[in-house]
């Protein structure tokens, strides 16, 4: 997690997009509201990934919701680590989970949740959920409204 008490790295800042997940650095800022249970919501709907198995690319509609706790994330440096995706292989699984699991492990917020609603691959749509466990009580929770994939009709 970034030292809070330095200036993020990319607010402000010219900052390139980086070549791969792991070399993103995701900033963290102080949560303005703590103590003040609310939702965070992150819609990404251009996400692409790599198959890797043949190398063409693989789009989703992201949605990240997380309620926090001392620290958000600061949205550029996210945008910067979702684009690093652009170049990198892996099976959407891989992609929706280990975004909604590294967020968690360097933010700690009070939960997380992801939906990666892929476009079809080999004609089939996979839909990938992960969540860090029970929503707190009393959360405003709206559903994601990502419609499932319907095609041509």
């Amino acid at each position: 997690m970034t030292d809070l008490s330095q200036t993020p790295l990319h607010l402000g800042q010219t900052s390139a997009l980086p070549a791969k997940p792991e070399a993103a650095i995701l900033d963290y800022v102080p949560n303005p509201r703590p103590g003040k249970p609310y939702l965070v919501r992150f819609t990404a709907p251009e996400f692409t990934s790599l198959c890797p198995v043949t190398g063409q690319p693989d789009f989703a509609h992201l949605v990240i919701d997380y309620a926090p706790a001392a620290t958000i994330v600061e949205s550029k440096s996210l945008k910067l680590f979702l684009g690093a995706f652009r170049n990198h292989a892996a099976f959407h699984e891989d992609c929706t989970v280990g975004i909604g699991e590294r967020l968690f492990a360097e933010m700690n917020p009070i939960w997380l949740r992801i939906g990666g609603y892929w476009y079809p691959r080999g004609g089939i749509p996979i839909d990938v959920f992960w969540q860090s466990g029970e929503p707190p009580a009393g959360l405003w929770l709206p559903t994601q409204d990502v419609p499932g994939y319907r095609g041509r009709g």
